[in-house]
């Protein structure tokens, strides 16, 4: 259908009380199966790619196929570059064609991440691409490698962020952690409660594997508009591998790994109440 930005679905989906799927993919596979459930479910999509899974899978191999792929599907999709960590990974990702890119600068003290935010935020609309941020940190690290400590969102720091820097989804910190949770989770609603009605602003929950449906929509109730999920795609397509072991070719391997990226990504469509909803774009 068309190439989009994050902020064309999003503001949609804020609007109307449904949230965007955002889903890490790290092969031709994973974009494929992540594409045919879209389709299948008729849901406006982003596909993603975060800086730190850049090792395994190059940029400048994956964002052509990422960006190709969205511009011939049959639904909107956006293509995201998650948790970028530097400028030239970021720009190199809005030169590839990218609609959108974040910047994590939760890391740093408030006043350093809106510096580098604003620099960020401005390069992006040079491309005409979306731009979120975070402010708080969510636990654990896209890539597993380290077990960072969550830290609530601060309201004072959000409002001041957000008087400085041009952003168009914000990554909000809320107990929320990357990766399959360890243990019961204690998401903090009555805390995005508090944000929301103080920002009246569409957020992105990140740390998406493992939540339930019902935390799902009580946090699209409470403003989330993009929500993401890598590690239970990751899950679901090497399960689907081991299912079908051994194997005879190559190909029931990639099939395999289409098959399993597609049918967690349909189930995710439907909790985040995405389906259906391409007229909405």
């Amino acid at each position: 259908m068309t190439l989009v930005t994050v902020k064309e679905l999003t503001d949609k989906a804020y609007q109307n009380g449904y949230a965007i799927g955002a889903f890490s993919v790290a092969s031709t596979e994973m974009i494929n199966g992540a594409i045919q459930a879209a389709e299948r479910t008729n849901a406006p999509i982003i596909l993603q790619i975060a800086e730190v899974r850049l090792k395994q899978t190059p940029l400048h191999i994956i964002g052509p196929a990422m960006v190709q792929a969205a511009k011939e599907a049959a639904v909107p999709i956006a293509v995201h570059l998650d948790h970028g960590l530097t400028e030239p990974v970021i720009k190199q990702a809005l030169e590839l064609g990218f609609t959108s890119v974040m910047f994590d600068g939760s890391m740093f003290p408030i006043e350093e991440n809106i510096a580098k935010s604003q620099k960020i935020s401005r390069m992006a609309r040079q491309y005409s691409a979306s731009f979120e941020a975070e402010i708080g940190k969510v636990g654990g690290s896209e890539d597993g490698s380290e077990d960072i400590e969550a830290q609530l969102t601060a309201l004072h720091e959000a409002k001041l962020f957000l008087n400085q820097v041009d952003v168009d989804v914000l990554a909000v910190a809320i107990g929320n952690s990357h990766g399959f949770y360890k243990s019961t989770t204690q998401i903090r609603f009555d805390h995005l409660e508090i944000l929301q009605q103080a920002l009246q602003y569409p957020f992105v929950l990140h740390g998406g594997s493992g939540l339930t449906e019902q935390d799902f929509h009580v946090a699209i109730e409470q403003g989330v508009a993009k929500i993401n999920v890598a590690t239970s795609t990751f899950h679901a397509a090497l399960q689907k591998v081991k299912e079908l072991e051994p194997m005879q070719d190559y190909y029931e391997l990639h099939n395999a790994l289409i098959d399993g990226s597609a049918e967690n990504v349909e189930k995710h469509i439907h909790m985040f109440r995405s389906a259906g909803r391409v007229q909405y774009v």
